[in-house]
């Protein structure tokens, strides 16, 4: 499923909410390991709901994944811009593109 992006290709929008987008520019055979990296570990946090210390692993096989892509961690983008992660659409500086999305 492709969600909508903001102009600035910086967040994608789900369910009203911001997320960080992957850095652009990463290489793609990286990107894709990345990728596949974090869908193991995602399978990986569910398969050890009941083992805390497997889930622990798991939970930081993903976030090194999302933070290797740029999902997580410092922003990606140099310009000084403030990051808006996990943010309401509405309520951020893309409350006017949220807002002309079709619904």
């Amino acid at each position: 499923m492709q969600y909508p992006h903001t102009p600035d290709g910086r967040y994608f929008a789900v369910r009203r909410r911001l997320w960080r987008a992957s850095k652009p520019d990463l290489d793609p055979p990286h990107r894709e390991r990345l990728v596949g990296e974090l869908m193991a570990a995602r399978r990986e946090v569910r398969d050890a709901r009941d083992d805390a210390v497997r889930l622990s692993a798991a939970r930081a096989r993903v976030d090194a994944a999302k933070r290797g892509l740029g999902e997580r961690g410092p922003a990606w983008w140099d310009d000084g811009a403030p990051d808006h992660n996990r943010r309401m659409a509405r309520k951020a500086p893309y409350a006017a593109w949220f807002t002309s999305l079709p619904a």
